[in-house]
């Protein structure tokens, strides 16, 4: 077992998540909600505590006062110690070369703005892990086994289709896992198999490589002053220069994953969810911790009807909820419908509304008689099915499939 000090774990959660679009105008992507009571966040931070992890940082970025309520300095998750555990990175300026001080321009790019930080901290391995995805898989083992082996990289990857991996990074390895190739977001990928965004490395060998790339990438004075290394996110050039080495290995990650930043992506695996295809919750020794709501039991009325849905504590239902999530305090007044949706924090849905295929933001009200998006025509949710509605709005009348209303929209 590895001891305190010599591992380091650091969440991504700094991404803007602009394709979430009209979700995350106010909120940082990982702050997201997930099957009601969870948060994106929950899952990255839960398994790097699992797998006794005694120094975590969370990077932030974007609309930081959205997520450090919740966040509590780590408390939910027992990460708030007098020596170590929880710390919250953010921008600064005047620390150093412009390439290592303020807002980061891709994922890799910003394990060089922290560089110094890392480097003092003194960890030999660097677990680094994004906020915007879904798992539960024991990291424990895959910690031990990339010290004892000395590798430079050790990348989980999971199998999607092709056209899938044209979003994300394509990994390829040999039959022992040894990286040969990258592949970034390819128009025609070679295999469907992905980096999940969950990377250990050797840090001595990272931050070497992340300054070589720093002096071949940002070599001009204007690209200095501009504050861009080029190194862009992992997968444009770190990845591939580690795994030059042959030392950087795939190993896939176990049970369900899934990317959840983009609004089909959200919902159909809401919908995997509901079908029972999502284990990330069936494992009693590494629960999903998360900072719940104090909220009374949910409560479903005599007119009520749920069928294959999930009801947060504090929701109150006595119309008709049908596969859709709600979060807490949501309140289906009777005569009203939801379907195939997610409903988040305290929205109210109106008597003689009926809501479908559609994502609604914290405290939005659905006025009665208000008929919100459609039902779907293909198996697989995309973007275009869904409708996305930010918070605190109020929706009347007919709103189509694929509208998107802005936080704090009256139709």
């Amino acid at each position: 077992m590895t001891r305190r000090g010599e591992v380091l774990a650091l969440v991504q959660a700094g991404g803007q998540g602009s394709r979430m679009d009209v979700l995350t105008r106010e909120r940082a992507k990982p702050a997201l909600p997930y099957g009601g009571v969870h948060r994106l966040i929950d899952f990255a931070l839960s398994g790097l505590v699992h797998a006794d992890l005694a120094d975590v940082w969370v990077s932030l970025e974007y609309q930081v006062t959205s997520i450090d309520d919740y966040l509590s300095g780590g408390r939910p998750w027992s990460l708030d110690r007098n020596r170590g555990g929880f710390r919250r990175i953010v921008p600064q300026t005047g620390t150093g070369p412009a390439t290592e001080s303020g807002f980061a321009h891709g994922n890799g790019d910003l394990l060089l703005r922290m560089s110094a930080d890392i480097e003092a901290f003194g960890a030999r391995t660097l677990v680094v892990c994004s906020a915007d995805h879904v798992f539960n898989m024991d990291l424990a083992p895959v910690v031990e086994e990339h010290v004892a082996a000395g590798r430079v990289a050790t990348v989980l990857t999971s199998e999607v289709t092709k056209k899938d991996a044209t979003d994300n990074v394509v990994v390829l390895a040999g039959r022992d896992g040894t990286i040969t190739g990258v592949e970034n977001k390819p128009s025609r990928p070679s295999s469907g198999t992905v980096a999940t965004e969950i990377f250990l490395y050797d840090t001595e060998v990272l931050l070497a490589t992340l300054r070589d790339l720093r002096r071949e990438l940002s070599g001009d004075a204007d690209a200095e002053d501009d504050g861009d290394s080029g190194i862009g996110d992992f997968g444009e050039h770190l990845l591939p220069r580690l795994a030059e080495t042959g030392r950087a290995v795939a190993v896939p990650l176990t049970g369900y994953w899934r990317d959840v930043g983009q609004p089909g992506l959200y919902l159909q695996s809401h919908r995997d969810l509901l079908a029972g295809k999502v284990d990330v919750f069936d494992a009693p020794d590494r629960p999903v911790i998360s900072h719940w709501p104090d909220r009374p039991a949910a409560r479903v009325r005599a007119s009520g009807e749920c069928r294959d849905s999930m009801l947060s504590p504090g929701a109150d239902v006595a119309g008709v909820v049908s596969g859709s999530v709600l979060g807490p305090g949501v309140v289906v007044e009777k005569g009203a419908e939801v379907h195939d949706s997610v409903v988040m924090e305290d929205c109210v849905i109106r008597a003689g509304a009926v809501v479908r295929t559609t994502v609604l933001d914290e405290r939005c009200e659905v006025l009665a008689g208000a008929r919100v998006g459609a039902e779907p025509t293909r198996r697989l949710a995309h973007d275009d099915d869904l409708v996305l509605v930010g918070r605190d709005s109020r929706v009347s009348g007919g709103i189509a499939a694929g509208a998107r209303l802005e936080p704090g929209s009256a139709t």
